[in-house]
């Protein structure tokens, strides 16, 4: 019995990549979060402002521009499943460390002390990090969804900014006031949550600006591309 064959193998193999690198993004920034950077801002007419935060941020403003290429080529159901399955990922990666972090060290490689500092996954932590993520991730979806109703499908800026300034701002707040209320576990405590609260919302704004151009060129190319399956993809209702 033969195979049928997918509507549009190249429509079908860019949504797997995107969940690639949407997956690998999000695990990458689980799993190097613990390590801080430091960098000195020269401000104008003098001084320096020390921004200061996890090289994790390097990696998580990337699935909020895959999330919003996903709903604006896939729709949201779609978008919302590469979410999920990012979630199943996460918590994959999370046991198969736990489970290597408790077994035994043999003699020789880096052993179980190192080990388990660099990649040791605080409960607190992960709780976290996930909560925000899905709180975040979902709204994104639908307030891109919301602005694009809104605007007729026009204004590619506007639900790529509005949303992700939005999503980011609750995932910010969210993962922050979560690790400050079990400082024990966590270490960060009420007093830095001000200053890691603004330069990550610093942080993820500046990359929201800065990727635009690149969801106008990655819309772009799939709507010349895709238009007839976009198409069908937003007069369904999969919008």
């Amino acid at each position: 019995m033969s195979v049928p064959p997918l509507r549009d193998h190249a429509y079908e193999r860019v949504y797997l990549l995107l969940g690639a690198v949407f997956i690998a993004a999000l695990v990458a920034c689980n799993l190097i979060f613990q390590k801080f950077f430091e960098i000195t801002i020269p401000l104008p007419g003098g001084g320096s402002y020390q921004f200061q935060q996890s090289v994790g941020l390097l990696a998580y403003p990337v699935t909020f521009l895959i999330t919003d290429v996903l709903s604006e080529v896939y729709g949201a159901r779609r978008a919302n499943r590469v979410v999920a399955v990012g979630l199943v990922a996460s918590l994959f990666v999370v046991g198969l460390v736990t489970v290597a972090d408790a077994v035994p060290s043999a003699p020789f490689g880096i052993g179980a002390a190192t080990f388990s500092k660099v990649f040791g996954l605080s409960s607190v932590a992960v709780f976290a990090s996930m909560t925000a993520y899905l709180a975040a991730q979902f709204i994104d979806i639908r307030m891109f969804h919301f602005w694009r109703r809104l605007t007729g499908g026009r204004h590619l800026w506007l639900r790529n900014n509005a949303s992700t300034f939005a999503s980011q701002f609750l995932d910010t707040f969210v993962v922050l006031a979560l690790l400050a209320t079990f400082a024990e576990s966590s270490g960060i405590t009420w007093d830095r949550v001000p200053a890691l609260f603004f330069n990550g919302i610093l942080f993820k704004w500046a990359f929201a600006l800065f990727d635009t151009p690149l969801f106008y060129l990655a819309a772009s190319i799939c709507r010349a591309r895709f238009s007839e399956q976009m198409a069908m993809v937003h007069d369904d209702g999969a919008s």
